[in-house]
């Protein structure tokens, strides 16, 4: 259920991005154990010039390949989120040859009544969910 929102400089064929978001939803599904239907993913693409990624004084090298995801989800455990990114980046890595150094990821976290996914209804405090 988490929602992701990629951005990514533009350039990536959609085989590419097919590969990015089918690998960024394999990390999902086995770190947060969500059905594999629980699939909502975004990617904006932009102009080199239109993102300014740095490294927060860490040393991290970024290049073109840099990802930058951002994950609206649920309350998710501190084990939960650290397994995410590190497969996320073990995945992005091994199919798409994306560097862990390219793959910045941020977490909002929100609550039940702060979804809805149609029909004018928050399904989790319903009982649909």
């Amino acid at each position: 259920m988490p929602l992701l929102r990629f951005d990514l400089i533009e350039g990536r064929s959609e085989t590419e991005l097919k590969t990015l978001l089918d690998a960024a939803h394999e990390a999902m599904l086995e770190a947060f154990r969500v059905p594999p239907g629980d699939r909502y993913q975004i990617v904006n693409e932009h102009k080199p010039s239109r993102m300014v990624i740095e490294d927060t004084g860490l040393g991290i090298p970024r290049t073109r390949d840099v990802v930058v995801v951002q994950m609206i989800t649920r309350p998710r455990s501190q084990e939960m989120k650290q397994a995410f990114y590190r497969l996320l980046t073990e995945k992005l890595e091994a199919r798409c040859g994306i560097a862990p150094a390219d793959v910045m990821v941020s977490c909002v976290v929100n609550s039940d009544e702060d979804w809805s996914f149609g029909h004018g209804r928050a399904q989790f405090l319903t009982g649909e969910l």
